[in-house]
């Protein structure tokens, strides 16, 4: 008797333990599906013009992920895209073609914790189909007849530009400056211009409509891209996750297959 006693206690011990294992269970789905939840709303992301499509393809991937997002992109030169935040433009995001233009928006105050670099570019010569001028180095591009466009300084392709030039000793004479790259690429698949100066993802993004000719010494001028979230935002929550999204396995996926390299 006493053993049936001691028989049946053990059984109410055991269906209590299953049932606080299956609260547990439950409260911790329940506190996930609410932190998952809480990821909506919109997030505006100011980024480098040479991650339109790279940024465009993630995006899409966020607000899948996290249904009820909408990310909104603002596309421009870096430094038109760190004045106007520092201005006051309302952004959630920044994604710098250098560091250069990140730690001004840092030193404004605009950036929360520190920024992190999630990719890096190089420097590429896109001419007409075909290279109709014969373009083979960077010293090519000074050669009579040959009509060159590049970056503003200020750009961060501008900068990477001067880089180059200082170190090869070569001064170029373009016949236009681009405030983006993107800009720069136009400039030569609409004819307007014989060779530019762009980075490898934009002359791998153009494809068959111009010729790529690399050059060494573009080794001189890598940019790294850096990513914060700014101080102002108003939507800090998914514009951490969006910046996690962006340094996770899956954007820098999408990064790499459009020609980024890592940081």
């Amino acid at each position: 008797m006493i053993r049936s006693v001691y028989a049946a206690a053990a059984l109410v011990a055991a269906v209590g333990l299953v049932a606080g294992c299956s609260d547990d269970d439950s409260s911790t789905a329940t506190s996930t599906t609410t932190a998952t939840s809480s990821v909506t709303g919109d997030v505006t992301v100011f980024a480098a013009a040479s991650l339109n499509k790279s940024f465009t393809e993630i995006g899409k991937q966020f607000e899948t992920e996290y249904p009820g997002t909408t990310v909104k992109f603002n596309f421009a030169g870096s430094s038109d895209l760190a004045t106007q935040i520092i201005q006051g433009a309302p952004a959630d995001v920044f994604a710098s073609a250098n560091p250069a233009n990140m730690t001004k928006v840092v030193d404004a105050g605009e950036v929360q914790g520190e920024p992190e670099n999630f990719a890096s570019n190089t420097l590429t010569i896109v001419t007409a189909p075909g290279n109709p001028k014969g373009i083979t180095s960077f010293a090519d591009l000074t050669k009579p007849g040959v009509s060159v466009v590049v970056c503003a300084d200020q750009v961060p392709c501008g900068a990477a530009t001067k880089t180059v030039e200082e170190k090869t000793g070569v001064t170029l004479t373009p016949v236009s400056e681009e405030s983006q790259v993107t800009d720069v690429l136009g400039k030569v698949t609409s004819g307007q211009a014989d060779a530019g100066l762009v980075y490898v993802t934009d002359a791998k993004g153009a494809g068959d409509k111009v010729t790529q000719v690399d050059f060494p010494e573009a080794a001189e001028a890598v940019n790294v891209y850096p990513i914060a979230v700014l101080s102002d935002s108003q939507n800090s929550e998914a514009a951490k996750e969006f910046l996690e999204a962006v340094t996770g396995p899956e954007g820098q996926k999408v990064l790499a297959e459009a020609g980024f390299a890592g940081p």
